[in-house]
């Protein structure tokens, strides 16, 4: 195959320069008002009075914040599939199909030309960071191996399909890509997911990968299944490609898998780097080593609003923007796009590392916050604190879930209930105990609430860990329809319903 690298370093070359003279906060205005100015004429625009908007300010004035749920039922919900210059201008070809990690409810979010154009330029930042960063890079002489979900789309009407958003992303590949891209499109339609990996791993092997990515649990199933394939080898990635040069991951938190893969990649000549994408819109792409924060792509079509997280649900919350946020604050994210979402609250909490250029954390979910007794535990938190445990007693926690266990007695108190997965076997019950103990000491150190409750066992009962055998949470995900591609196991539960059945599964009663 033809290395396309040489002369992707020359494109790579001019986007860092470019990159590098960028206002943040001019570049981030001028994106704000390019969409403004593209959209005023659509319903929403009328509805908002576009036209006469000048500046930030003016957007922020006349444009209220939004969820999802907000605008299917004032804007999507009447027209769908047909969605014509409601919120953006013309048709909406494509729908990401998503759904809430927490909830399961089925949202259909919009994906114009626009955006498809803009989740291509992020993309070719991804590149752009690496072969700056590898300036020996050979990364395009091979294949890109991407493990998502099913590419099937489903035909909603003439011209109009939805999905997977990797499988909408397939489906429009640039030329030059698609003939470097893994797997065939037989493979990659397939909808069962141990079916799909079944047939996946063993042709794998026969392929030049350069690079691969996906969700992290789900790349950790997919390498345990070549290392069945090929025993003999020993379990490195680079083993079974050579010539792998990146590993691309994002969607999860990458505290608790951080020490897996890069055992994994021992050998190798290959680098992580995270990425942020969501269905909305590609935010952000790791330009520096892991734990400095990605850098948010500014001028891709993709307007920023951050909101601290604890106004989100007051009357009038503080909407903050490149050009005033600052480092170290708990934000809800909020987007306006090319594809017709106007200060919509993506549902992510973030923290800004920098802000020239910007770089952010992403710290958890606005829904992600574990507080049924008051304690206000931050998905981040959770994350590091098991993170620490699992390293003091030298096991590696692969998934786990935690929700809140209330009391049934009178005078009893509540707890947390971790439900973890280990890779290999279950540590002994003293580990498991020092685990616990090493959790608890964690979250109350980095969290005053939690602390408060904590002292004297007189709010909040000590955490209580109940581990599972390899293979629970996937046999978990799979009976309810979401194993493998781009699902992620919910890593804090408050839907009760949800934590019962999941206990139920795993037996932690």
């Amino acid at each position: 195959m033809f290395d396309l690298t040489p002369i992707f370093r020359l494109m790579a070359r001019r986007r860092l320069g470019k990159l590098a003279r960028l206002d943040p906060a001019e570049t981030q205005e001028r994106q704000l008002l390019g969409l403004v100015r593209k959209a005023a004429a659509t319903r929403f625009g009328r509805d908002h009075g576009f036209d006469a908007i000048r500046s930030v300010a003016d957007f922020q004035a006349r444009v209220p914040l939004r969820r999802y749920e907000d605008f299917w039922a004032e804007y999507w919900r009447e027209p769908f599939p047909h969605i014509a210059d409601v919120s953006w201008p013309g048709t909406i070809p494509y729908f990401a199909v998503t759904s809430g990690t927490t909830t399961g409810a089925t949202k259909y979010i919009p994906c114009s030309p626009a955006m498809l154009r803009s989740n291509v330029r992020a993309s070719l930042d991804i590149l752009t960071h690496h072969v700056a960063n590898r300036p020996d890079s050979k990364l395009l002489g091979g294949r890109g191996f991407m493990l998502g979900g099913s590419t099937d789309l489903v035909t909603q009407a003439p011209g109009i399909a939805s999905g997977d958003i990797s499988g909408i992303a397939v489906a429009e590949l640039p030329w030059w890509m698609s003939r470097r891209y893994f797997p065939s499109k037989e493979m990659a339609l397939l909808a069962d997911w141990e079916e799909k990996i079944a047939k996946m791993a063993p042709a794998s092997l026969q392929a030049d990968i350069r690079t691969i990515s996906g969700t992290p649990s789900w790349l950790l199933v997919f390498i345990d299944r070549l290392a069945a394939l090929r025993p003999d080898l020993p379990h490195r990635l680079a083993s079974y490609y050579p010539n792998i040069e990146l590993l691309i991951y994002g969607g999860v938190n990458f505290a608790p898998y951080r020490a897996q893969f890069e055992a994994l990649l021992e050998g190798s000549r290959a680098e992580l780097r995270e990425v942020y994408p969501a269905s909305e819109g590609f935010i952000a792409v790791a330009d520096r080593g892991p734990g400095e924060g990605m850098r948010m792509l500014l001028d891709t079509g993709l307007f920023y609003e951050f909101v601290p997280v604890e106004e989100l649900e007051s009357a009038n919350p503080t909407r903050h923007w490149i050009g005033n946020a600052e480092t170290g604050v708990n934000y809800a994210l909020v987007l306006s796009s090319c594809a017709g979402v106007w200060s919509y609250i993506l549902g992510d909490t973030v923290r800004l590392v920098d802000t020239d250029p910007p770089r952010v954390l992403v710290t958890g979910r606005t829904s992600y916050m574990l507080s049924a007794f008051g304690e206000h535990l931050i998905d981040e938190e959770i994350e590091e604190a098991v993170a620490k445990a699992a390293t003091t007693i030298g096991a590696r926690v692969t998934d786990y879930s935690v929700g809140a266990v209330f009391p049934k007695k009178k005078g009893a108190l509540g707890h947390h209930l971790y439900i973890a997965e280990f890779a290999g076997p279950v540590p002994a019950k003293a580990e498991l105990k020092r685990f616990s103990e090493i959790l608890d000491a964690g979250l109350s150190a980095t969290n005053e609430d939690y602390e408060a409750h904590r002292i004297g066992d007189v709010g909040l009962a000590g955490p209580r860990l109940h581990a599972v055998a390899p293979g629970t949470f996937a046999g978990w995900m799979k009976k309810r329809g979401k194993l493998g591609g781009q699902n992620k196991v919910p890593r804090i539960i408050t839907d009760e319903d949800l934590f019962d059945d999941l206990r139920t599964f795993a037996k932690a009663r």
